[in-house]
């Protein structure tokens, strides 16, 4: 008799152990499963709050001590940020026949380190003084001769890489060396804008991150409660209802953040030199307030006749529309940068968050928006005497810009000389 067909009992069937999550299906099938039907999103937006928490209280020790710790927090930033997109590339097959080549791309990083902050750090250091002559002098030298510097630096880690060449390597070797180039030129850019608007005064810093989290914010919460309609197809997640919800909330923020942040001078005193002493200036015009008298447009018996508004408002609403219509596509960019790569995160560095550069994707394009715009329609195009001494005293050591000083005091007296006689 044939076992194969009088045998009764049927083979064991594995069955996969089911997820938590929402089935691709769905998600595709139907927009308003894209979270409702989430069992763990409520334990996700807890750890995502105490995250985010944990964020703002950083930000404001920082914001607290001054523009060179938030100058360092953005350093800081940037090793995080390389360290994740570094990895991206990396194969450890690869890697374990190039014992040390990892190190070929923090040369690069620490090389354009220097270069980047090298440029700034010459403009901030005409304002210094000479509270410490050591200091200066050392920084003075290395800000001379800071071109140089980092060009051979850049020229050994170029031989340092053709050097380690290996055959049957080329093509990984090769592609790594352009993916570190691409990374400093994303990372970098963005950074020296983020540290210009530092010292231009806190507050043409703080006011552009502190948007992006505010959309960002109001997108997680509409989206969670009311998101039914998908948005984008890079980001599943994504809906019509957040987007929407996020950018009315990122506008009246932004007005209503404006007034209050605009009225204290630790954070619209631009900041002159690398001192880190309290900020004294006459305000500017545009944190000035200006009353707005409403006699004729409500009834008497309204409490309110007049409301003041900072000037600096006005553009902060420009501010806020880009915060709340073109940032989030640096969200939806890495979204499909990380779909290329077929990753959830760049990074687990931020419990609920993902990664640094998670966080960083929309504050990248803010960065430079809020530069331009701030350098376009916020600063007087004028020549200021500041301005002129500025340029003239870049490039002069602490001795040659004692000598200047020295001269323009003489010529200042011999002509108060001539006028009185």
């Amino acid at each position: 008799m044939d076992q194969s067909t009088s045998g009764t009992t049927t083979p064991r069937v594995r069955h996969r152990k089911r997820s938590s999550e929402v089935p691709a299906e769905a998600v595709k099938s139907n927009g308003v499963q894209l979270l409702v039907n989430d069992q763990n999103k409520y334990r996700s937006m807890w750890t995502r709050i105490q995250s985010s928490l944990w964020m703002v209280l950083g930000l404001a020790c920082a914001l607290y001590l001054g523009h060179l710790y938030i100058w360092a927090m953005v350093v800081v930033i940037q090793i995080f940020m390389a360290r994740e997109l570094f990895n991206l590339l990396r194969r450890a097959n690869e890697d374990r026949r190039l014992p040390g080549f990892w190190l070929l791309d923090w040369h690069f990083f620490f090389t354009a380190l220097l270069f980047v902050y090298g440029r700034i750090l010459s403009q901030q250091l005409v304002y210094t003084g000479a509270s410490d002559k050591l200091f200066y002098k050392l920084t003075s030298v290395f800000v001379k001769y800071q071109m140089v510097i980092c060009y051979f630096l850049y020229i050994a880690g170029f031989v340092w890489f053709i050097l380690s060449l290996k055959k049957k390597m080329y093509k990984y070797q090769f592609g790594q060396y352009a993916w570190t180039h691409m990374i400093l030129i994303v990372v970098f850019t963005q950074s020296s804008f983020t540290v210009a608007n530092i010292f231009e005064g806190l507050f043409w810093f703080l006011l552009p991150a502190a948007l992006i989290a505010v959309n960002d914010v109001a997108a997680y919460f509409f989206g969670f409660f009311f998101g039914k309609t998908p948005l984008i197809k890079l980001s599943p997640k994504k809906t019509w209802e957040g987007f929407i919800g996020a950018s009315v909330a990122t506008v009246i923020s932004a007005f209503l953040l404006a007034n209050v942040l605009g009225r204290y001078q630790w954070l619209t005193c631009p900041r002159k030199g690398l001192t880190t002493g309290w900020l004294r200036c006459d305000p500017d015009p545009l944190f000035k307030p200006e009353i707005y008298s409403l006699q004729d447009w409500v009834p008497q018996w309204f409490p309110w006749k007049e409301f003041s508004v900072l000037r600096v408002q006005w553009h902060a609403l420009c501010l806020g529309l880009f915060a709340s219509i073109i940032a989030p596509f640096g969200g939806f960019f890495a979204s499909g940068f990380k779909r290329a790569f077929k990753i959830k995160d760049f990074g687990d560095s931020i419990p609920g968050h993902g990664g640094i550069t998670d966080r960083m994707d929309c504050q990248m394009v803010m960065a430079i928006f809020a530069y331009i715009y701030h350098q376009s329609f916020v600063v007087p195009q004028s020549y200021s005497v500041e301005m002129i001494l500025d340029q003239i005293l870049g490039n002069l050591n602490f001795e040659e810009q004692q000598a200047l000083y020295m001269k323009l005091g003489q010529i200042f007296h011999e002509r108060q000389w001539y006028i009185q006689e």
